[in-house]
């Protein structure tokens, strides 16, 4: 059987750390080197970046890098499989292309296009179908050392190279999805490597204080092992691994343009020191439709923060409120949308100033700059001398910024033209899948035996469970797993939808979709329309949902005290 194929990650968005790619190819062995630069939000970003300047639209950072690290990529037979070309892979792989001949390095670059369906959607600044694998496994074959995309999914980066290098047809529905799963892992960087991870107190600060990025060994059937090279930072066990799998997905089935894989199928193993295996994973055809990611400005947008200090906070809050109300509605245009929150930052009796204020936050949108923009700042800062005691704020508000707004679209899979565009010049068209399998939701899966009753005590859910939670769209997910089976019997039976809707009051009122994950101890739920129209518009104070999950793990309810 061929051994493993060795691949790493060295970005998980669009301002990663920028020694990872030096780090990674300098830090143990690889064959491939993968990068991550796109999220919905950063579409956004390069879509402005092109308006700008015809000739961008791409990550200039992954340029950057490759200035410092394509001579070592070369000399270690390491192929760098990235998708940094954003909304221009042709002009970044011309990019490529002049820096290797200033470098005179002859590394033979290709790109993968066809994403880009804008014409399709009449007046978005950008819209993006999802690729798969297909075309970087074309370049891959046809000799390329540096292939540049750009928007595939993220687990292509992964799936794309091991499915050239075992020869996997476009039927090998259970080795793409272990492949897929793999990437997924990797996908965020060192959040697979203990970044960002619940139970991170537990592990011996100096690990996480700069960790290393992730690595996985894919083997031929698809299984694979997560790693890290040896001497670096963080930690990879089950718990960062499962917490990654739960990432900024939802049900069991995870659909992708080249297969659907099983997230009830996977299984973990603690292999080792820093070494996690992933097995038994079943893939499924993919669906008939590829998603599209449609990004336009939605207006202008600017925001003031009050701070409220000391006695009579709420007071304070609903004088400064009324206040800046009637100076909005005295404008000759109000904006059309205002939204208040109050923060209770504050402590009774505090030691500092900082810690006896509150903070009052005013977020105002519109079409208009105007309306956001002079005379929000107008209305604030005239308030300095006639409103609460202790008037200020943390900044004065400057002019509006635009903000965007994202949506997800569907295409048919053959409705793009995915091409791979090689060194030499040739286009390669990939086919869509020949078999397709409408998506469809699995089965629920029966629950585990629930804990015999007994004596309960009050106390946080993150003692018991861990969770990671983020945004898709306007949506966000949450996922929450156990560490025990005895963990796993209580939390499939306790926090349902309707309990988490009482844990976080936020999500009161909007749809909450649970989805069991019995192999992984895990529940994950999406709470559908809580971030609004999507981390552009910045409609939320966590706008991504980073923070959702450790909100939840800090609220308190009745826990078997065996569990505690």
């Amino acid at each position: 059987m061929t051994g493993p194929l060795r691949i790493g990650n060295a970005s998980g968005f669009y301002g990663d750390r920028f020694d990872a790619m030096r780090e990674m190819l300098a830090g143990g062995p690889l064959d491939v080197l993968t990068g991550d630069y796109l999220a919905e939000l950063t579409m956004l970003i390069l879509g402005r970046d092109r308006l700008k300047n015809p000739d961008g639209g791409y990550a200039r950072t992954f340029l950057r890098q490759l200035e410092e690290c394509l001579g070592l990529a070369y000399a270690r037979g390491v192929r760098i499989v990235a998708n940094a070309g954003g909304l221009n892979p042709a002009g970044l792989a011309d990019a490529v292309r002049a820096l290797a001949d200033r470098l005179d390095i002859p590394v033979r670059v290709a790109h993968v296009e066809g994403d880009g369906v804008s014409g399709r959607f009449p007046g978005v600044l950008a819209a993006h179908a999802y690729l798969g694998g297909g075309g970087i496994g074309v370049c891959l074959r046809e000799g390329a050392d540096v292939v540049v995309t750009g928007r595939v999914t993220d687990a292509a980066l992964v799936s794309g190279p091991a499915a050239a290098h075992f020869g996997w047809g476009p039927g090998a529905y259970d080795e793409l999805a272990g492949a897929v799963v793999a990437g997924h892992v990797l996908e965020c960087g060192t959040q697979a490597t203990g970044g960002n991870y619940a139970f991170f107190a537990e592990h011996d600060g100096r690990r996480l204080r700069h960790p290393g990025f992730p690595v996985a060994e894919i083997h031929e059937d698809g299984s694979s092992v997560i790693t890290k090279h040896d001497g670096t930072g963080g930690v990879v066990d089950i718990g960062t691994v499962t917490a990654q799998l739960l990432y900024e997905t939802s049900g069991a089935r995870y659909a992708g343009p080249d297969v659907t894989a099983r997230l009830d199928s996977v299984r973990l193993t603690q292999d080792g020191p820093d070494r996690v295996g992933i097995s038994g994973v079943r893939g499924e055809a993919p669906p008939p439709t590829l998603k599209v990611g449609l990004n336009r400005l939605g207006g202008f947008r600017n925001e003031v923060v009050f701070v409220l200090t000391g006695l009579d906070v709420e007071a304070k809050a609903a004088l400064v409120r009324e206040q800046m109300e009637a100076a909005l509605d005295a404008a000759k245009s109000r904006p059309s949308e205002a939204r208040w929150e109050l923060a209770r930052t504050d402590r009774p009796d505090a030691d500092t100033e900082e810690t006896a204020s509150a903070l009052l936050r005013l977020v105002v949108r519109d079409a208009d700059e105007e309306s956001v923009g002079r005379r929000l700042s107008g209305a604030a800062v005239e308030l300095g001398l006639g409103s609460y005691p202790g008037f200020h704020l943390t900044a004065p508000p400057g002019r509006g910024a635009p903000y965007g707004v994202f949506e997800a679209a569907y295409v048919e899979q053959g409705a793009v033209d995915h091409v791979a565009v090689l060194h030499d010049g040739r286009r390669i068209p990939v086919p869509p899948p020949a078999a397709t399998r409408v998506l469809e939701a699995a089965d629920e899966p029966p629950l585990p035996e629930p804990l015999p009753p007994g004596r309960t005590r009050r106390a946080p859910l993150g003692l018991v469970a861990g969770a990671r939670s983020g945004d898709k769209g306007g949506d966000a997910n949450i996922g929450v797993w156990a560490r025990t089976d005895d963990a796993w019997r209580w939390l499939a039976h306790t926090v349902t939808a309707d309990r988490l809707r009482e844990l976080l009051p936020e999500c009161a009122g909007l749809p909450v979709v649970r989805h069991v994950l019995p192999n992984l101890r895990a529940l994950n739920f999406v709470v559908e329309g809580l971030l609004g129209e999507g981390v552009a518009a910045q409609a939320r104070f966590d706008p991504q949902a980073k923070a959702l999950g450790e909100w939840l793990r800090s609220r308190h309810l009745e826990i078997p005290e065996v569990l505690l």
